[in-house]
């Protein structure tokens, strides 16, 4: 093969390359974008006693909870989005605790959230979740809580946001996934929310792109200089001696 046979062939695999990583980037901004089954984002606000919001939340919840099913005969798993519509909240707020209950299906589904600050060091996380439902398709009614969570950790004062899909494991006959949650639970000034602290799936979802952009340049960049030596090969080639 001559020289200039060898980088055309070259230059050839290198744009096949530059084409699939396109296709991926694509089907990354396909996935990004797909929200199949997402639940609707609901806002809760909890107000302390002299009427003041002292808790906010915003955001998507799915629940995955295993029951005996009377029509199934069966132990099953069932995903349900709780709709922001028929929920009625409520709660309470404390110096180093706050709460926040959601109630569906005329009081069915109670779902509450417990929050704790560490007045220490200004932290608070989402250290408890408590669940009791009763369904029609239950043999019997299904309660799950854990009071050793570690999620949803952000500052006083700050809100804490993940825009990106989260589960949240509290036994393992339920988990909740989150979708697009922004919270404040401690700290709240009026009725808005405090400068966001973003999860860490946030910041790497926004590396992605970058990493991949970054690739397709590098490519672009091997493709055209890989071109010109081959101009220049060729040409070098027809030179009289």
């Amino acid at each position: 093969m001559t020289q200039t046979g060898a980088v055309q062939s070259w230059w050839l695999g290198v744009t096949l390359q530059l084409i699939l990583a396109g296709v991926l980037l694509q089907g990354f901004a396909a996935a990004q974008t797909t929200a199949a089954m997402r639940p609707e984002k609901g806002i809760y606000v909890v107000s302390s006693s002299n009427g003041t919001a002292c808790l906010l939340a915003s955001m998507g919840l799915q629940l995955n909870i295993t029951f005996n099913s009377v029509s199934q005969n069966k132990t099953v798993r069932n995903i349900v989005n709780l709709q922001p519509n028929v929920t009625k909240s409520s709660g309470s707020c404390d110096a180093d605790t706050a709460s926040l209950r959601l109630s569906t299906d005329a009081e069915k589904t109670n779902l509450t959230f417990f929050f704790s600050l560490n007045t220490t060091s200004n932290k608070y996380h989402l250290s408890n979740v408590s669940l009791s439902a009763a369904w029609p398709d239950m043999k019997e009614p299904v309660s799950a809580d854990n009071s050793s969570l570690d999620f949803l950790r952000g500052t006083l004062g700050f809100s804490y946001m993940c825009r990106e899909q989260q589960t949240l494991t509290v036994s393992p006959d339920l988990s909740i996934n989150t979708f697009q949650v922004q919270v404040q639970p401690f700290g709240v000034s009026g009725d808005q929310f405090g400068a966001a602290e973003e999860c860490q799936l946030d910041e790497d979802d926004m590396l992605i792109p970058i990493i991949v952009g970054a690739a397709l340049a590098g490519l672009v960049l091997i493709v055209l200089l890989a071109y010109l030596i081959g101009r220049k090969r060729s040409h070098a080639g027809y030179q009289t001696i």
